[in-house]
C-alpha cells in the first residue's frame, strides 16, 4: 500500500526528507510556499558536522557531490579582542572534513536534485484526524487530504499548531545582517581579516561576525543584547553610555550603518570597516523554542528542523533538521510498514537529542553575547578540544 506523505517546506530538512524517500522509490509531495526556487536569497553558509548533517547526506546518497561542493577550508576561525589583537587563529589541516561549509543554495540544489517541487503551494493550516486521513489548507482556498503531513517549515510553522500550541519567544538576542560582495577584489584587506574562514570579534554584550561564503561573498553579523524594539526604543542603549540615533528605519542603509557604527563605537578601525562596507541592512532577531519542546503524538502529523525545536543558531539546527529527516524516511521507506508507529518512534528519538543540543546551543548564545567578552574564548576553545582533542 502507498501511503500518501506531503512534507511542507524545502529547506534543508524537507529536501532531505523527500530525498531519502525518493532514493528508496516512496513518493512524497514537496510542498513550498515560494513561487519559484530563486524568489529570495538562500542565506549564508552551513558547516555540516560528520555525525550529522554529513550522515544525512549519505542517507541521501550525496555525500560524494557534497564533498566536491564543500570548503573544508571554511572551517577557519579568527578571534580578535575588540582592538583587533588576534586571540586565536584556527587553521583545519588539509585532510579535515569534522564540519566543512558549503552555501545554502549550493545546499538546496544538491539535495532538490529530480525532485518534483509544488512551488507556490503555501499552506496555511491542516487538519488531522479526518475520515480521509490529514486535510491541508492551502492559501489559494484548495484543499488535499495525506495520510502523513510533515512540518518543515521553520521557525513559525503553520504546521506545528496541529500538535503544540507553543510558539517561539525572542532570546533576548538581536542580529543585523549585511554583506561584502567581491571581497578578494574590493576589499583585500577585510579579505586578508576573514581568511578563508570566519573572523569573530567579542565585546560586552555584543559581537561582530563574518563568514566567507564561495565567490567572494562574505556574510556580516552585528549581534547584540537589546530589546526586540531596540531600533525605536530610546532608552535601552543608555547602560551602555553610547550615544544613538534610534527611532530608526532599518530600510535606510545609511542611517542603520552610522547606528551600528556608534553601537561599536572605540572598536579597532578595520573591524568597524565590516559595517562600513556593507551594503544592506536586514533586522533578524533570534527566536527559539523552550529547550523541552515536546508535543502528544498526533497521527498523522510530525515536525522535523525549526518547526520542532527551534534554537539558537551555533551549527547544530540545519544538521539536526537534516539528520531528522533521513531517519525518518528510512523508518518509513525500510521500516515493519506501520506508519503511525515510525513516526511515533521517530519523535521519541527526536526529541531526546534535541533537547541536548537546545539547552547547548541556549548556553553557548549566553556565553558568546555575554558581558564577560572571555566566555566567547573560553567557549571557542572548549569546543576546539571536544570536536579536535590533542
Amino acid at each position: 500500500m502507498r501511503h500518501r506523505i506531503a512534507v511542507v517546506g524545502s529547506g534543508p530538512a524537507g529536501l532531505t526528507f523527500a530525498r531519502v524517500l525518493h532514493r528508496h522509490d516512496v513518493p512524497v509531495a514537496v510542498l513550498e510556499r515560494d513561487p519559484a526556487p530563486d524568489a529570495r536569497p538562500p542565506g549564508g553558509t552551513l558547516d555540516l558536522h560528520e555525525g550529522l548533517g554529513q550522515l544525512a547526506l549519505e542517507k541521501a546518497g550525496l555525500l560524494a557531490e557534497f564533498r566536491t561542493l564543500s570548503r573544508p577550508e571554511g572551517q577557519a576561525m579568527r578571534i580578535l579582542d575588540t582592538a583587533g589583537t588576534v586571540l586565536r587563529d584556527w587553521r583545519p589541516p588539509l585532510d579535515d572534513r569534522a564540519n566543512p561549509e558549503i552555501d545554502r543554495g549550493q545546499l538546496r540544489d544538491l539535495l532538490r536534485g529530480p525532485l518534483d517541487v509544488r512551488w507556490g503551494q503555501g499552506v496555511t493550516r491542516v487538519v488531522p484526524g479526518t475520515r480521509d486521513g490529514v486535510l491541508v489548507h492551502f492559501a489559494d482556498g484548495r484543499q488535499e487530504t495525506f495520510d502523513l503531513v510533515v512540518g518543515a517549515d521553520g521557525a513559525w510553522s503553520r504546521i506545528r499548531p496541529a500538535v503544540s500550541s507553543v510558539t517561539p519567544h525572542y532570546t533576548g538576542v538581536t542580529l543585523v545582517e549585511t554583506a561584502l560582495d567581491d571581497v578578494d577584489t574590493r576589499h583585500p584587506d577585510l579579505a586578508r581579516l576573514i581568511g578563508d574562514g570566519s573572523v569573530a570579534v567579542y565585546g560586552v554584550n555584543r559581537a561582530l561576525v563574518a563568514q566567507r561564503n564561495s565567490g567572494g561573498h562574505v556574510k556580516v553579523y552585528a549581534q547584540f543584547r537589546a530589546p526586540l524594539d531596540w531600533h525605536e526604543n530610546l532608552d535601552w542603549h543608555k547602560s551602555l553610555d553610547l550615544d544613538l540615533d534610534l527611532d530608526l528605519d532599518l530600510a535606510d542603509a545609511e542611517a542603520a550603518r552610522s547606528s551600528l557604527l556608534a553601537l561599536f563605537d572605540g572598536w579597532a578601525a578595520p573591524v568597524l570597516d565590516l559595517l562600513r562596507h556593507g551594503s544592506a541592512f536586514v533586522h533578524r532577531p533570534l527566536y527559539a523554542l523552550p529547550v523541552s519542546h515536546t508535543w502528544a503524538h498526533v497521527p498523522g502529523v510530525t515536525l522535523l528542523g525549526d518547526a520542532a525545536h527551534l534554537m539558537p543558531p551555533l551549527g547544530a539546527g540545519a544538521n539536526l533538521a537534516m539528520l531528522e529527516g533521513a531517519e525518518l524516511a528510512e523508518s518509513i521507506a525500510t521500516g515493519p510498514g506501520d506508519l503511525d508507529e515510525a513516526v511515533r518512534a521517530f519523535e521519541e528519538q527526536m526529541w531526546a537529542r534535541a533537547g541536548g543540543w537546545a539547552k547547548i546551543t541556549t548556553i553557548g548564545l549566553e556565553r558568546l553575547v555575554s558581558p564577560d567578552p572571555a566566555e566567547a574564548l573560553a567557549l571557542f576553545d572548549e569546543v576546539q578540544d571536544e570536536v579536535r582533542p590533542s
